[in-house]
Formats: C-alpha cells, structure tokens, sequence
C-alpha cells in the first residue's frame, strides 16, 4: 500500500450528472465570461512587457554599451520589487474590490511603459524597471481572482490553465512583435514598449467597463442589509481580520512562498534567457531565436490548458508532479542538439512541462489560500516567490562564464557561454524539489471558497462561509440538479 502522503495525490471522485465540463461551459453567461477575459488579458499585458527585455538583452546591450549579463540587472530588479506591488495592490483589492484596484494598476503600468521607452541611459532605464516590477507584481492576483471566482467551480481547472498561459501568450504576442515590428523601424526595442503600452491601456478600459465581481457585490448588498458599517470601522475590521488569518495559516504562507520559489526558479530558468542562449551558445540569428521561442510559446498555452483540465479530475498535486516529470525527460532535447528543428521541438516539450504545472498553479492557490485573502494571499506568496527567484537569470549568466562551448559561426570558431550546461543543471534541480514539496504539500480540490466572507466582513479570518440563506446564486453547476460536489462515486 502507497504512503497515505502519496495516496492523497488523488482527489476524491465527484460524481458527475451528465455533461461535466461541456454543460458547465454552456451555462457561462456573458459577463462571466468577460470577467474571465479581462483577467487573462490583464496577465497577457504583464507577460508582455516583463518578455520586452528578454528578448532584447542582446540590444540593449549594445544601445547602453553594456555586457548582457548587466542588462539581466533590469530582469532581478523587476522580479525583487514585484512583492511589493503584491502587497498593495493585493490589500486593495480584497479590501475594496477586484475592479478598480486593477484598472489603476493597468493604468499604472499602461505609463510605465511609456516611461521606459523614452529612457536615455542605463540608470533611467533600471530605475523604469524597478517601478514596473512594483506594478507588475500587483497584476497577477488581482488577475487571477477576477478571473477564477465567478467560474463554476468544474471549470476553474480549465480556466486556471487558461489564465495562466496569458503570461506564455504576453511572451509569443511580444516575440511576434520583434520578429515583425521592430527589424522594421528605427526605434529598436522601444517599439516593443510602445506596443505593450497600447495593450495595457485598452485592457484598462475593458475592465473599467466590466461590472465588479458577484463576490463584491453580494458582500456589500448583505451589509447594506444589515445596516452596514461607516468606512474607517470596515477598515479596522479588515486589519483584524488579517491579523487574524495570519495568526492562523503562518505555516501554510511560508510553505506558499517556498511552493513558488521552485516555479518561479522553474519558468525564469528556463525563459528568460532562453533568446540569449540560442544566440550565443548555439550560434542561431536573433530572429531564429525569436522562432523557437514562439514555437516554445505554442508548446506552453497548449500545456496549460491541458494540465489545468486535467487537475479538476486526477488533482492539482498530481497534475504538477505529472508535468514536471515531463521537464526532466525533455532536458536533454533542450539542450543536447545542434540543429533548429530539433532545439524547438525540446523548447515545446520542456514548456509543455513547465507551463503545464503552472497552469495548475492559479486554482491550487486559490483553493488553498484562506479564501477571504485570495487576491492578497496568492499574490503575496507567488511575488516572494519570485522575489527569491529574481537572480535566476544572473545565476545563469554568471554561470555561463564558468561554463564555456565553443561554436563556429560563419566558418570562426568562438569561445562563448555554454548556458545549454547552466539551464540544464538549474531546470533539472528546481524540478526535482518542486515534486517533493508538491507531493508533501495541501490540496484543497474544488473549494466553494466564492462563499465565503469577503475581508471586510466579520468572520473572514476564521475563514467563516456566508450563510446560505444569503447565497442568490448554486455553488456550482451540479447543485442545479439538487448535488453537492462532496458526494462522491
């Protein structure tokens, strides 16, 4: 008989009344479905410009005069200043509510953008990054709760892997930009954030259009029923309430933040310097990097839309095992050919893997979190998580300077960086710890966590539930058929 650790991987068995993900996706209704779309958007927008630099690492060097391994300086300083904006943004919106902390954190980093491509010298230039990383970090949360929380609960396994891979299609829209837009025009990179900024600022007005979410609403209609509280008593109870939550899950914060360490180590390993080492270690054009690295991009959406389905029927925990597995078989085809065709298709592989177990990653923390803290608690935790994670693309330059290869490049030989080496010495031991602490880790499968206290709401940190005679709407679909989700085959 397997551990009772290993035999928990699996969920219990819901018991379906016919039509399962099919009925569930018919029953969406339209503002549902633009709340989904808004959130996805909003991390497509983030993906964007964060992948701005990535993939120009080789010509800002050359712009600033600098090496590439000092431009990875602006890469970190997003990554560490983007719990900061976790924090704020985070606290808002649970607070105060989905909409309107994310149109202004869009609008924010809608002028950041703007600010970044009119920069003159390397300083102004990681000054701009540090700000953007601050609103970059309040995205993802705001991004996730808004657009999870309104879905029936069969459909958040799918809608995780959807969201998600916003952060693989911000990267191919920004690379099909640098293969189409850039070569074209004199102003170099700064187009790339120029288009970025024409994205931020129309997903800002979508969801400055796009009513707040049920879970808001009801909150403030059940205490405009009860009287209601002045606004500096909501606050004092909001304060509580996290001091409170604290008090209660500090153990399952702390393994939060080490859970995403390992996935941020994980999918900045193994992208954010993925065009570099193309060009340098395997002596391929920036635009055959530019190629592979769409191509890697198609092998991640289609990853995480499969993982996050697979989730809602064999678990999260081992849906990410499952995936990350995958990572590990596929290292060699990373980094061991020489050709084109053969590195793209380890590039589609590996991030099948890797976005496939983040796909996973948005539902596992929002059924894990203390669900009055969804935006704050996830953001927070995926943001320290990359905070400690931020030097993962220096790790790998600087290990590319211990670690050498040399190419011919137009019949020369040249002594270069060997990151083939580093990258796969970095994915293969993040990988491995990301399955132990996953396997040892809580799940949480299909929580009814929209039914919960909002954060300003008594009761919210014990994780207190709304009273059902105050619930308009069925905690999912099968409960129109008078089921519960925990009745089980």
């Amino acid at each position: 008989m397997a551990p009772r650790f290993l035999q928990s991987l699996v969920p219990r068995r819901e018991k379906r009344n016919g039509g399962g993900t099919l009925r569930a996706l018919k029953s969406l209704t339209f503002l549902q479905i633009l709340q989904f779309i808004t959130g996805w958007l909003a991390w497509t927008c983030d993906a964007f410009d964060f992948f701005c630099v990535s993939l120009s690492v080789n010509t800002l060097a050359a712009d600033f005069d600098k090496e590439p391994g000092q431009i990875t300086t602006a890469i970190t300083l997003t990554l560490l200043f983007r719990s900061v904006g976790a924090v704020i943004f985070g606290i808002l919106s649970d607070r105060f509510g989905r909409k309107w902390p994310l149109v202004a954190n869009l609008a924010i980093v809608c002028s950041i953008e703007i600010g970044t491509s009119f920069v003159k010298t390397f300083t102004q230039f990681l000054a701009a990054r540090a700000l953007f990383g601050i609103a970059m970090g309040g995205i993802w949360g705001l991004a996730a709760s808004t657009a999870l929380e309104n879905l029936p609960v069969e459909l958040r396994g799918l809608g995780s892997g959807i969201v998600q891979q916003g952060y693989a299609c911000g990267y191919l829209f920004a690379s099909v930009i640098n293969l189409t837009v850039v070569p074209h025009t004199s102003h170099s990179w700064r187009a790339l954030f120029w288009a970025a900024a024409c994205l931020s600022s129309s997903t800002a007005v979508l969801r400055a259009l796009t009513p707040e979410s049920a879970v808001f609403l009801r909150a403030k209609a059940i205490e405009k029923a009860h009287g209601g509280h002045a606004p500096g008593e909501k606050t004092k109870i909001f304060i509580r309430e996290t001091k409170a939550m604290l008090k209660a899950h500090w153990k399952l914060c702390i393994y939060a933040v080490l859970l995403m360490t390992g996935f941020n180590f994980l999918s900045h390993g193994s992208q954010d310097l993925y065009p570099t080492y193309l060009e340098t270690s395997k002596g391929f054009s920036s635009h055959s990097a530019t190629i592979a690295t769409m191509i890697s991009n198609c092998g991640a959406i289609s990853g995480g839309a499969i993982a996050g389905w697979a989730s809602q029927y064999i678990g999260r925990r081992l849906t990410i095992v499952i995936f990350i597995l995958l990572v590990g078989a596929f290292i060699p085809l990373w980094i061991l050919p020489k050709s084109f065709s053969a590195l793209a298709a380890g590039a589609f592989c590996v991030q099948v893997g890797v976005q496939g177990a983040w796909g996973v990653v948005p539902i596992q923390l929002a059924e894990m979190s203390p669900p009055a803290f969804r935006a704050t608690f996830p953001g927070v935790a995926y943001q320290l998580g990359n905070m400690i994670s931020a030097a993962s693309a220096q790790i790998e330059a600087v290990g590319g300077q211990n670690f050498r290869t040399t190419v011919t490049v137009n019949g020369v030989k040249k002594n270069v960086p060997d990151y083939a080496t580093v990258q796969g010495i970095l994915i293969g031991v993040v990988a491995a710890y990301l399955i132990v602490i996953t396997i040892l880790g809580p799940e949480n499968h299909a929580a009814h966590f929209e039914n919960a206290k909002t954060a300003f709401e008594e009761g919210a940190g014990a994780d207190e539930m709304e009273d059902d005679d105050v619930l308009e709407k069925p905690r999912s679909i099968r409960e129109l058929d008078g089921k519960d989700d925990d009745e089980v085959a």
